[in-house]
């Protein structure tokens, strides 16, 4: 089965995301807007419930966050793919390392850039229109972040909830 492991924004950041990934993103349908803390990983149900007592632990021993997003980014040439820039804070960067450490043998295939992405699968041309008419925007959000979910793949491609773990002492 495949997981991974995302933290949700706010409903208001989400709705502003889905403006934009309707048009130019093709997983739109597939999982709302997020940020990766855990790219998408094959795992059986007995190795993910150790996993999950892993990133409940991780959860008690983190203290809510600020998540700010500032402005319109590209991986671009890279890949293709347009995104809300988020704030690399020390907590955020910290919490991916710890939740990436439980799956050590499972390399990341780039660098941690938090992120949500808002356009993706793009042809050169349409990645050059798009980003070039958002890229000068300002998007500038704050909230508070308290807690991160473990997905699970469906058959049909979609991405649900398996867990949710606040963060600090429940």
């Amino acid at each position: 089965m495949k997981f991974g492991v995302v933290i949700f924004p706010s409903k208001k950041l989400q709705d502003l995301a889905n403006s934009y990934r309707k048009r130019y993103d093709s997983h739109y349908a597939l999982i709302t807007p997020h940020l990766t803390l855990k790219n998408a990983f094959e795992a059986t149900e007995e190795d993910v419930k150790e996993f999950a007592d892993n990133l409940r632990k991780i959860a008690g021993n983190t203290q809510p966050f600020t998540l700010k997003t500032t402005k319109v980014s590209s991986f671009h040439p890279v890949n293709n793919v347009i995104y809300f820039k988020v704030e690399p804070t020390e907590e955020l960067t910290s919490l991916h390392a710890e939740v990436n450490k439980e799956f050590s043998e499972q390399n990341p295939e780039y660098a941690f850039v938090p992120h949500i992405t808002i356009g993706q699968n793009l042809s050169n041309d349409e990645h050059s229109d798009v980003y070039g008419s958002l890229r000068m925007k300002r998007i500038d959000h704050e909230e508070t972040i308290d807690r991160f979910h473990l997905l699970y793949q469906l058959d049909n491609g979609s991405w649900t909830v398996s867990e949710t773990f606040r963060f600090g002492k429940e």
